[in-house]
Order: C-alpha cells, then sequence, then structure tokens
C-alpha cells in the first residue's frame, strides 16, 4: 500500500513538473516572439525611413527656389531622428555600428541647424548644395544596403533574437551570422563617409504623444485570417510564402507582423489581432518611370483606404519623389480636420500600386471627439495674419499645441508672392500656433486641384 501511495506522489510531482516546464517555456516564447517581432518592426521601419530620408534629400535638390527648403530640411532632420532611434532598438548594442549612427545625427544637426535659419536672409552657400548632394548618394548608398539586408532577411526567414545571443557571446567569431555579416557590410560602406566633419515638404501636425490605440475595435482574429488580410494587402491571391507570427504579451497593442518575397518584391505589414486593422504596410520592389500624375495616384490611395474601412478622409498634402506619390490624410469630424489621426499612403506612380501605409497615429488616437465652437469667424482669423498673405482657403482643423494639448484652429492657405504657406490660427485666441511653407510640389499641386 505504502508503495503505491509514493508512487502516486512521485507521479503527480513528476506530473507538477512538466506543467511548471511547460509553462515556462510558453512564457519564455511569448518573450522570445514579442522581442523579435519588436525588432521586425524597428528594422522594417528603419529601411523604410532611409528610403523616404534619401527621396527627401533628393527633393530639396530638385526645388528651384532655395528659400522654401525650411520644411523640406525639418522633415529630414525629424526622419534622421527617428531612423537613429530604430538604430537604437535593434540588437545592435555589441555590434559596432557608431559610423551609421554618427552619419544619421550629421544629417540631423546640418538639417536641423539650416531649417532654423532664416533662409530668405541667409540662403544655402554652393558648399551646402554640394554636402547636401553628397549626404544624398550616402544616404542612397545605405539605403540600398539595408534594402539588401531586409531582402536576405525576409528571403531566408533569419530572426533578430539569434543576432541578440550571438552577439552576447564573445568568444565566437560572428561571420558566419548573416545578418551581423550583412550589417557589418552597410557599416563598412559608412565607412567612407567617415571624414565628413560634423555640420555647423512641410511637416503636418500630428501626434506627439503615445495613446492606447483607441481606434482598434473588433473582434479578436486568428493568424490565418491576419495572413488572409495581408494577402489582400500585398495583392496576393494567396497566404502562401506569407510568414510571421503575433507579438506576445506586453506589446503597446496585439498584433500580427507578417512578410513575404517572391520574384525580386518582398513586403512587410503589422496587423491588429483585435479587429484586423491594417496598422502599417511596406512594399519594395524596383520601379519604372511614372505614367501616373499626383491626381490619378491620390484616387488609388483614396480608393486603398475605403477598402480599408477608413472612411471620411480628406488628403490634406501630397508630395512627388521620383516615381512615388506620398499622401497624407486626416479624418473629418463635423467639418473639422482631425490630425492627430493623421494616415500616410505611398503609392507607385508606374501602375498605382500601394507601396506603403502607416495608419498608427489614425489607430492609437482616433476617437469621437466633444468639438467646442469657435468663438472666432474664419474672417476673424485671417484678420490676424499679416496683411500681405493672400488667403486661398481656410478650414477647421484640431491640431497638438506644444504642450500636447489638442488645440482647435482655423488652418490657412495663403501665399505672399511665390510662396505658398500653411498656418494654423488658434480658433479661440487668434493666437498663430503654427506656421509651414509649403514644398513647390505641395504648392503646385494644390493650386490644380
Amino acid at each position: 500500500m505504502y508503495k503505491w501511495v509514493l508512487i502516486g506522489v512521485l507521479a503527480l510531482a513528476l506530473t507538477g513538473t512538466a506543467i511548471w516546464g511547460m509553462n515556462e517555456r510558453k512564457e519564455k516564447n511569448d518573450i522570445q516572439m514579442q522581442a523579435e517581432n519588436n525588432y521586425q518592426r524597428s528594422f522594417h521601419e528603419l529601411t523604410y525611413r532611409m528610403d523616404s530620408l534619401h527621396d527627401k534629400i533628393g527633393g530639396t535638390l530638385a526645388m528651384n527656389s532655395r528659400d522654401s527648403l525650411s520644411p523640406q530640411l525639418a522633415e529630414i532632420w525629424r526622419l534622421s531622428s527617428e531612423a537613429h532611434t530604430d538604430v537604437g532598438q535593434l540588437p545592435l548594442a555589441l555590434l559596432p555600428f557608431e559610423k551609421t549612427e554618427k552619419f544619421l545625427t550629421n544629417i540631423g544637426d546640418f538639417t536641423y541647424k539650416t531649417a532654423v535659419r532664416d533662409l530668405d536672409k541667409e540662403p544655402l552657400s554652393e558648399e551646402e548644395m554640394q554636402r547636401l548632394e553628397k549626404l544624398h548618394n550616402q544616404a542612397g548608398q545605405i539605403k540600398d544596403e539595408l534594402r539588401n539586408v531586409q531582402n536576405t532577411v525576409l528571403g531566408n526567414s533569419l530572426h533578430w533574437t539569434d543576432v541578440e545571443l550571438a552577439l552576447s557571446d564573445d568568444e565566437h567569431d560572428h561571420s558566419d551570422n548573416t545578418i551581423i555579416s550583412s550589417f557589418q557590410s552597410v557599416e563598412d560602406k559608412t565607412g567612407g563617409f567617415s571624414e565628413e566633419k560634423n555640420f555647423n515638404n512641410g511637416a503636418l501636425p500630428s501626434s506627439n504623444e503615445e495613446h492606447k490605440f483607441e481606434g482598434v475595435t473588433g473582434e479578436r482574429i486568428n493568424q490565418k485570417q491576419a495572413k488572409k488580410i495581408a494577402a489582400d494587402a500585398f495583392a496576393l491571391n494567396t497566404i502562401n510564402g506569407i510568414e510571421g507570427g503575433k507579438s506576445g504579451k506586453g506589446s503597446d497593442v496585439p498584433l500580427y507582423s507578417l512578410s513575404y518575397q517572391k520574384d525580386g518584391e518582398s513586403g512587410y505589414a503589422d496587423i491588429s489581432q483585435k479587429g484586423g486593422h491594417l496598422l502599417t504596410l511596406m512594399m519594395q520592389r524596383e520601379r519604372e518611370e511614372p505614367k501616373l500624375g499626383l491626381h490619378d495616384a491620390q484616387q488609388k490611395a483614396e480608393a486603398f483606404l475605403k477598402k480599408q474601412k477608413l472612411s471620411n478622409m480628406e488628403m490634406v498634402q501630397s508630395s512627388q519623389y521620383d516615381s512615388v506619390g506620398i499622401f497624407f490624410f486626416v479624418p473629418v469630424q463635423d467639418n473639422v480636420r482631425i490630425y492627430a489621426d493623421i494616415v500616410q499612403v505611398k503609392v507607385a506612380l508606374d501602375n498605382g500600386d500601394i507601396l506603403g501605409l502607416n495608419a498608427r497615429d489614425y489607430f492609437m488616437n482616433h476617437h469621437e471627439r466633444q468639438l467646442e465652437k469657435p468663438k472666432l469667424t474664419d474672417k476673424e482669423a485671417a484678420a490676424k495674419l499679416n496683411q500681405n498673405v493672400t488667403v486661398q482657403e481656410t478650414h477647421l482643423a484640431l491640431i497638438e499645441n506644444d504642450t500636447h494639448e489638442e488645440t482647435l484652429v482655423y488652418e490657412i492657405m495663403g501665399t505672399r508672392n511665390n510662396d505658398t504657406y500653411r498656418i494654423y490660427v488658434n480658433a479661440n485666441t487668434g493666437k498663430e500656433e503654427e506656421i509651414e511653407k509649403q514644398t513647390t510640389t505641395e504648392a503646385k499641386f494644390l493650386q490644380t486641384t
């Protein structure tokens, strides 16, 4: 009898140990999956921003009027700062990567210092234009190298957590790790820029504060459903070849991070587990010469947003870089533009394919607002402007001020001489909250729509 009792106790102990081990392993796998998803997202965002950075610098070089550069340079500074943050979120702390980080810092320093000075009185010198040209070429080379890494990672289903483990073991040679060797190639390429000394389109107001993804609603979806949503976004007729998984516990929003690569084309998407909302989309492929104008591309972008059930959206800014059109949309509530919920869409101008979507601000902030009635009329707000500014159009808008408070303003498009400005005037006090000079492309587009 005693023997059987002892066997039973041991069996229970072994069962308990097995269950504990399974729970420990599951928790460890969840943490590893969350880390992998975060690394994947940071890397794809870094690649996307380097692509945008190269396009933006190219756009400044194509401008006819140098005194309209300030908003464009401010946007380049913002992108370089965000790219620098993306690098810091990758498991590269033990890998020498300071040359690339220094390159991003140099871009940021140069563009910030140039953007804040009065370019009417002190325009860019020939030396600075040459430096900008050099930055453009260097950004292009880094962009191409990062795309090579991206294609390698997607094509071979590599894991960033393996990089983290490999780098923590400093007794072994890491040259056989594909991601590490690829990033060392990026760093070696950037090494040619190290002799550069430190450097002595208008940005739209968006949300500067992290919220709780108030716009993510609906029933929870499974991974197969997420892959079907991704396949539709990637313009594929099958889910075969789509890889990825769900985020672990503790992520800012539970999501599926999915990717694919085929025939020189690659794609990456983040889809919320709740509701199946497409938060981000990034597509990469070779592009041909533009065949579509911005107006036709805008219609492609609007149709895509409707397909994602993002309704009542209004286009507020557009830009063209090489063979890509970039459009910004905001939702409209009671004839008020809600800038905290801004959405960006990237469209290929060779055939109208959707190349990118960033709807994180929308799903982070979107909710019904209690909008107050403005104390000033649009004419009273316009009267607060410089008398040399000619008003073209006026809209009510909600933006975040410097203290991250949502503020009702009149968004006024105005011209002075040959320059176009977007001016935000407080709808209650008449204070100028913000003023932006528009890029040549945006100004021309506004005048023709």
